[in-house]
C-alpha cells in the first residue's frame, strides 16, 4: 500500500517522538497530538524499527584484514 510522502514523514515524527518518550524516562501513553499515528509512536516506544527501515549489517570478523594497513597504522598515532 502506497503511503504519501506527508503522511510518511509524520508516521517518522510519530515514531521519533515515542522513541524520544521512553529516553525520557515518559509514561507509555500517545499523547492525544499523535493518535492518528499511535500505532508508530509506540514502535517508537518500545524500540521497534519501522517498516522498511533497512537493519544495520554487521561488522565482519575480519574487519582489520579488509582494511588497508596504513588506514590502520594511522589511527593507531
Amino acid at each position: 500500500m502506497a503511503v504519501a510522502k506527508k503522511d510518511q514523514e509524520r508516521i517518522a515524527y510519530a515514531w521519533m517522538y515515542g522513541s524520544q518518550a521512553r529516553k525520557d524516562g515518559k509514561e507509555r501513553a500517545v499523547p492525544e497530538y499523535w493518535h492518528e499515528h499511535a500505532d508508530a509512536w509506540l514502535q517508537g516506544y518500545d524500540g521497534v524499527p519501522l517498516a522498511g527501515e533497512a537493519k544495520p549489517k554487521p561488522i565482519s570478523d575480519q574487519m582489520e584484514a579488509e582494511l588497508d594497513a596504513s588506514a590502520v597504522d594511522r589511527d593507531q598515532e
